[in-house]
């Protein structure tokens, strides 16, 4: 495989989350489902033969040993340690291009973590299953390993049990409000529901379902709760994850397009498109 090429690491949506409850550890029991967009950051990775994990392109404000990407390249060393086509001295450059916001709920630094995963799995010729790789992946994040499932899925437990399902073409009108929202926050505040009733994977519809996380979050960052309201008349808006960014679908882009035109001059929106699967879930 060649290091040079373009990896794609794409941003998801949760079309609903519920907190249907907790475990005693304190992680939540979570139900949704994951879909794929066509909004994506890229990373290419160099293989050095010296060992080093280097992060040619650092995140602001982020040491490089606690970037998702490097502790992702440092564990799936870890994990491939004793297989038998890893090499010990076997290292990486890697280059990450920026395109999903942080702090919006799409999952972007989830999914450089996955892409990672999957591509060093290749170009170092660890040879580890999808399984292992999301196992890895867990450890990293509860989103970590959807991004390495590589299809639209029904989620349970903290995020990691999934079924495969079908998300409709659409297109989706995305917002992105000018906050970056602490998932942690969310999910500590009192007021967060925790007792939406649970429901098999095979009873979900697309449309169906809403995000617990919204009400503390529209509580906490008014500007959710405005974009929320400036999307709503276009169908059934919800924000993604634990927020900011809040979106709204379509069936075709014309229709996207003409609600764009009408956000407020000071709201930021893009048109996504829905991927049917992963980019690279080929290669897991």
């Amino acid at each position: 495989m060649n290091g040079e090429r373009d990896w794609p690491a794409p941003a998801k949506l949760n079309l609903f989350l519920h907190v249907v409850g907790r475990r005693a550890d304190g992680y939540h029991l979570l139900q949704t489902v994951f879909r794929f967009i066509d909004l994506a950051d890229t990373l290419r990775f160099e293989p050095r033969d010296d060992a080093r994990i280097v992060l040619a392109t650092p995140t602001p404000g982020v040491p490089p040993e606690q970037d998702l990407v490097v502790r992702a390249a440092e564990a799936l060393k870890v994990g491939a340690g004793g297989t038998a086509n890893f090499a010990a001295n076997c290292g990486a450059t890697i280059y990450l291009d920026k395109r999903i916001p942080m702090g919006g709920g799409l999952g972007g630094g989830s999914s450089d973590a996955a892409t990672t995963l999957i591509a060093l799995n290749h170009l170092w010729g660890c040879g580890l299953s999808r399984q292992a790789l999301q196992t890895i992946g867990l450890a990293l994040g509860a989103d970590v390993p959807i991004f390495i499932h590589g299809q639209s899925a029904f989620a349970e437990g903290v995020g990691e049990q999934f079924t495969d399902v079908h998300a409709p073409d659409a297109w989706y009108l995305l917002t992105m409000p000018d906050v970056a929202v602490p998932t942690q926050e969310i999910f500590r505040s009192p007021s967060l529901r925790r007792d939406t009733s649970a429901i098999q994977p095979a009873d979900w519809q697309p449309g169906w379902g809403h995000n617990d996380l919204e009400a503390v979050a529209c509580k906490l960052y008014p500007a959710v709760a405005q974009h929320l309201e400036c999307l709503r008349p276009y169908g059934a808006a919800r924000m993604t994850g634990s927020g900011a960014c809040c979106f709204v679908d379509f069936p075709n882009e014309a229709s996207a397009q003409a609600a764009q035109v009408s956000l407020p001059s000071n709201m930021k929106g893009l048109i996504v498109r829905g991927l049917a699967a992963h980019p690279l879930s080929a290669l897991t």
